[in-house]
């Protein structure tokens, strides 16, 4: 039996018409709430909840999973030797949420066709989801290390 969230998007997806309405509607919310908050760079496929609610997107590299290895010795960015590393302050915050977890799990590349759309839209219709050669099942890279050690 489908989920709710599965039939709402199901429905979504079957009348674009209600979807144009309702992305509409929620981007200007998103958008005065996640960019002053978190940066948000309305990527479309958003991550705050497995990042430590920080915007991955705004490091200088756009990079999703984890620091690029140019990391100074101090925790500051190699792009912008001023600020601290994003992923040092999303790996300090995760530890304080509910689901620490998901800070480990591999995140697939954004799909650009959906930079500036509504990722509360774009996950309830399922359109965040990548369907390329990444796995759409999240996957934790300390799995992938366990797997490469044995």
């Amino acid at each position: 039996m489908p989920t709710l969230n599965g039939r709402i998007g199901k429905y979504f997806n079957q009348h674009p018409r209600w979807m144009y309405f309702l992305d509409r509607i929620l981007r200007p919310v998103e958008i005065l709430l996640k960019k002053p908050v978190f940066g948000c760079k309305m990527c479309g496929q958003c991550v705050l909840h497995s990042t430590g609610m920080v915007c991955p997107m705004t490091c200088p590299k756009t990079i999703r999973n984890g620091p690029c290895g140019g990391v100074r010795i101090n925790g500051n960015c190699e792009v912008y030797p001023e600020l601290v590393c994003i992923w040092l302050k999303a790996n300090k915050r995760s530890d304080k949420l509910p689901w620490p977890e998901e800070f480990h799990d591999l995140r697939p590349p954004v799909d650009w066709s959906l930079q500036g759309s509504s990722s509360w839209i774009n996950a309830l219709t399922g359109r965040d989801k990548i369907l390329t050669g990444c796995s759409p099942d999240p996957i934790s890279a300390l799995e992938v290390v366990s797997k490469d050690e044995s």
